[in-house]
Parts: C-alpha cells; sequence; structure tokens
C-alpha cells in the first residue's frame, strides 16, 4: 500500500478524453519530478478512465456516480443514490490513501472527490480546460486552493486570485522538427508539391465531417491538394468507396491515426472539432484550422471554444449546421491561400503554452502537505 513518508497525491476526472488524458500527463509529470510519489486515480464506474488508466500505469478505484441527464428519464431517479454512494466512497478512499493533494481535471468523479477533501481541510487543485468551465468545476471551485486554466478572462467564473493561466497539458512528443515533413508526407504516401490538409473528428470520427467531406469526393479528386482523411471504423467502408469510385488518388482513409505527430507535420491546414485538447495541440504546433464545433457538447463548449480562436484569427469556425453546404469550399479556399495560412499559424502560436504540464505539476507538487494528521478524524 501507500509508503507513509511519500508524498500522496488523488487525482479524479474523467467521462471524456479531455479530462481523461490531461489528468495522466500531469500524473507523469509529477512521477517524473517526483519518482517517489504516490498517486491514486479516482474515476467513475464504466467510463473510458477505468481503462485508460491503468494502460498509462497508474491504479484507479472507481465511483458509481453518473451524469444527471438534462431531458426527462427515469436514469435521472438514480442520481441522488448513487450521489451519495458516491460521497461515502470517495470520503472512505480518502480516509485510507490520506492524500496530501487532490487535483481534479473536470468529469462527474471530480465533483464528489473535491467536495470531500475540500470539506477535510486537504490542499485542491482543479485544472479547467475549455473556455466555459464544467458544472463540475464551477460547483468546486470556490473550495479549491487553485484554478489551472487555459484560457485569459476566466474571471468571469472563477475567483481572480485563484487563478493560473497554464494552458492545458498536450500529448509528448508531437511536435516534429520540420526537417522531418518530408519523411511524414511518405509516411501517407503523399508529395510535397500540394497542400495536404488533415480532417478528423476523434477515435471514432465526425458524423458531420465525414458526410461533408464525402458529398464531394468527386470534386476533391479534381483540386489540387491532398487530403488525410481519418473517419472513424464505421464510415471507414463507405469512404473508401465513394474514393475508389472517383478515382480520388489524392486522399487517404484511414479509420484512426495513430501516428499522429507525422499527420500534423504532413498537413497545411487542419479540419476538426474544437474540443479543448485538439485546439491546444494546434497551438503548440502552430496549425492553421477549420473548427466544425460538436453542437452536442455539454453547454456548447465546443462552439466557446472555437469562437476563442476565431476572434483572435487563429482559426476559421464553421458551424456544424453549415458544413455541409460550405465546409469544403472553405478548405479549398483556404488551403489555397499560403499568405492567410502562415498568417492563422502565427496568431494561433500565440495561444501556445508549451510548459504547461510542468507548470501544472510545479504547482500541484508546492500546494503538497505531509501532514496526514488532517484527515485523521472524519
Amino acid at each position: 500500500m501507500t509508503n507513509s513518508n511519500s508524498i500522496r497525491i488523488m487525482i479524479s476526472g474523467g467521462g471524456t478524453g479531455g479530462h481523461i488524458f490531461p489528468a495522466i500527463a500531469i500524473a507523469s509529470k509529477i512521477k517524473e519530478m517526483q519518482p517517489d510519489a504516490d498517486i491514486l486515480f479516482v474515476g467513475a464506474l464504466g467510463k473510458m478512465e477505468m481503462e485508460k488508466v491503468p494502460r498509462a500505469g497508474f491504479p484507479i478505484t472507481g465511483l458509481p456516480v453518473s451524469a444527471f441527464h438534462r431531458r426527462l428519464t427515469l436514469k435521472n431517479l438514480l442520481s441522488p443514490y448513487r450521489l451519495t454512494t458516491s460521497l461515502i466512497k470517495a470520503r472512505n478512499v480518502i480516509r485510507k490513501f490520506k492524500p496530501g493533494l487532490v487535483i481534479g481535471t473536470g468529469g462527474f468523479a471530480s465533483g464528489p472527490v473535491l467536495r470531500v477533501a475540500t470539506r477535510r481541510g486537504i490542499p485542491a487543485m482543479i485544472q479547467e480546460q475549455n473556455s466555459f468551465p464544467g458544472i463540475t468545476n464551477r460547483l468546486v471551485a470556490p473550495k479549491v486552493s487553485l484554478i489551472c486554466v487555459a484560457y485569459p478572462g476566466m474571471e468571469k467564473y472563477f475567483l481572480a486570485d485563484k487563478l493560473r493561466l497554464t494552458g492545458n497539458p498536450v500529448r509528448t512528443g508531437l511536435l516534429l522538427p520540420p526537417e522531418r515533413k518530408t519523411s511524414s508526407l511518405a509516411a501517407f504516401g503523399l508529395t510535397p508539391d500540394r497542400p495536404v490538409i488533415l480532417v478528423f473528428g476523434g477515435s471514432q470520427g465526425a458524423r458531420t465531417l465525414n458526410l461533408s467531406v464525402a458529398a464531394q469526393i468527386p470534386r476533391l479528386a479534381q483540386e489540387p491538394v491532398q487530403l488525410i482523411w481519418q473517419t472513424g471504423t464505421a464510415f471507414q467502408s463507405e469512404a473508401v468507396l465513394k474514393v475508389q469510385e472517383a478515382g480520388a488518388s489524392n486522399v487517404r482513409v484511414l479509420d484512426f491515426i495513430y501516428n499522429m505527430d507525422e499527420a500534423y507535420s504532413a498537413s497545411s491546414l487542419v479540419v476538426c472539432r474544437s474540443g479543448a485538447m485538439t485546439l491546444s495541440e494546434l497551438a503548440l504546433l502552430a496549425k492553421p484550422s477549420i473548427l466544425v464545433p460538436l453542437p452536442t457538447a455539454a453547454e456548447d463548449h465546443q462552439t466557446k471554444n472555437a469562437r476563442v480562436y476565431a476572434n483572435a484569427g487563429a482559426a476559421l469556425l464553421v458551424p456544424d449546421q453549415e458544413a455541409q453546404k460550405n465546409l469544403v469550399d472553405t478548405m479549398l479556399q483556404l488551403a489555397a491561400n499560403q499568405e492567410e495560412l502562415n498568417l492563422m499559424g502565427e496568431k494561433v502560436s500565440a495561444f501556445a503554452k508549451p510548459d504547461a504540464t510542468h507548470t501544472i505539476a510545479s504547482l500541484a507538487l508546492s500546494l503538497v502537505t505531509h501532514h496526514s494528521s488532517l484527515i485523521t478524524n472524519y
């Protein structure tokens, strides 16, 4: 079990990759900086963190907490019971592990953990990825010690003296040197004489992006561009058929892109959704983009994220409902305008925080207390 003399940190967050992967990045950096740190994750039972976190090499325990559905559903009748059960389990886990710090990255599991921790006087911090904070982070923010954010102007939602503009932790190894572009193009069977447009919609693809591109494959086959198109598994066979029928030798269809470093390196323009972590990657890599926010994202936070970039001239925003009509036209016009691509790349790089993970881990370690007596009488 735990070493009573080690630094003990509990990290809670999940439900989506946008909460899980920042948490894993922070944990990995803390272990790099403080190898004897003892780290325990707390997630939601049945959610993706219960598989992703152990794969990253960290232990995790699950709470039965669940989302409160915005539409009328019988599932909401179970929410109070699951919340109460989760608070009891969070209390027991904290009592047993005795963390010197609790970190929340958003998602429903982090609510009970942070609530119990702050009521017991345990130092706590949250990391908010989006320009519009999630409901869990908004609820627990008044009680935590620090709030790490990725966007300026978050004083609208949080106390200013708790804020630290750190940026979002991003995947390591994505930034390849310029001289790798030739080999990156070759990895996809592409050439350097025409611009490359990278289209992706997350690991499962994005239906709107897929339909928008698929309808225009015969046209794209005739245009002086190249396409890396990540469709997700469900749409791949249809996309391959469209490409074959049109003889579109300039289009590469993949169900999933494992070598995202090379995909980014090869691309002149990126077309994607506007999740917070994707936007942080675009900023770090100085990639011009066309953003098509997912309209069903909680509280429409993807549109709010995208507007921050679009208002700064760092990206173009195409609403989901307009994509099938306008997306391909916008793609082709922007891909042909190298001056605009260069300018957009410069503007998006202003959002980059390459040291975000190190900064957040350093702040976390500065908050850690070794005094387990804080949590002896629950």
